[in-house]
């Protein structure tokens, strides 16, 4: 867990929901066209301004299948997705949809996994955020090297970064770029799936505090998606957890943590790992005690393989 990471303070409690999902659902057709199974069911979830939203399960729980879903990258089978006050889940197909699909990416954007496959090699770093720009304001060359530059100093990169390519920089630098081009035209909510687990635990408390001095300055959203619990709920202001499909359990993230009512969240706070030594063993010494009790106990999580999408 980032020690350093820090949590920026929220929407007031009244402030009506930037996003909201009801009762979501989604199938995905099984191999071989042989039916459809069930991937996403009955999904109730809000985002506030200002808010980050963690949503947290292993691997095959369904949570980047709810981040596609946000983005128009997957049609539900049920429910609506109600961002800025429209439903976005239905939006047309054809010419009309994309335009107003295109139009919905100022507002809606994403920052991947993988910092190496999200950024197009063989553009420049120039390019690869001057792309929004010129989709979005049709601005010109010079007042987007302006935006550029600025954009990458509030990320933390040099100066020098705009007409280098992605191979010259590190993992962690390069989501620092995926977060600028991300951010390059003013979007309410940022879908964030699993922006961490590709980097070194060190790089790791960087971004997450990266992110949160992005949302202070800038009352930005997030909706975190990733499936350590403990990395989440140092920037998450509430927590969704997500099992085979379905929240089993959702609250304030100091109460989730704190007190968890549901038996799966338990082990997925067990199966973080400590950062102290000393704790990290007396953890194990605890749950080899509990594995060795007659009684039984709640399956703890595997950590899951990072380079699998949940």
């Amino acid at each position: 867990m980032p020690a350093d990471a820090t949590r920026p303070a929220g929407p007031p409690p009244a402030a009506a929901p930037l996003l909201e999902i009801r009762d979501l659902a989604v199938d995905y057709p099984n191999r071989h066209g042989r039916g459809r199974r069930r991937v996403l069911d009955g999904i109730h979830l809000q985002v506030r301004p200002g808010e980050t939203v963690g949503l947290v399960g292993e691997s095959g729980s369904g949570k980047t299948t709810l981040g596609r879903a946000v983005l128009g990258l997957v049609a539900p089978s049920r429910g609506t997705i109600i961002f800025g006050g429209h439903d976005i889940a239905g939006q047309r197909r054809g010419h009309r949809g994309y335009r107003q699909r295109r139009a919905l990416s100022a507002e809606l954007q994403a920052v991947f996994q993988d910092p190496y496959s999200s950024l197009n090699p063989a553009r420049t770093v120039f390019q690869a955020l001057a792309e929004p720009l010129s989709v979005h304001r049709r601005q010109r060359r010079a007042a987007a090297e302006q935006d550029v530059q600025a954009m990458l100093r509030r990320v933390g990169m040099p100066p020098d970064a705009t007409h280098r390519y992605p191979r010259e920089f590190s993992g962690g630098q390069r989501q620092r770029i995926a977060i600028a081009r991300a951010l390059m035209v003013g979007p309410r909510l940022v879908i964030c799936d699993e922006p961490l687990s590709a980097l070194d635990l060190s790089v790791q408390a960087q971004i997450l505090n990266l992110l949160g001095s992005l949302q202070a300055e800038s009352g930005i959203s997030y909706l975190l998606i990733s499936h350590d619990l403990a990395v989440v709920g140092h920037l998450a202001h509430q927590i969704a957890v997500l099992r085979d499909g379905q929240i089993v359990e959702s609250g304030p993230t100091a109460e989730v943590i704190a007190a968890p009512s549901h038996p799966y969240t338990r082990a997925l706070i067990d199966a973080a790992p400590r950062p102290d030594p000393a704790q990290q063993r007396a953890r194990r010494a605890q749950q080899a005690a509990a594995h060795a009790a007659p009684a039984a106990t709640p399956p703890t999580p595997s950590r899951p393989d990072p380079a699998r999408h949940g």
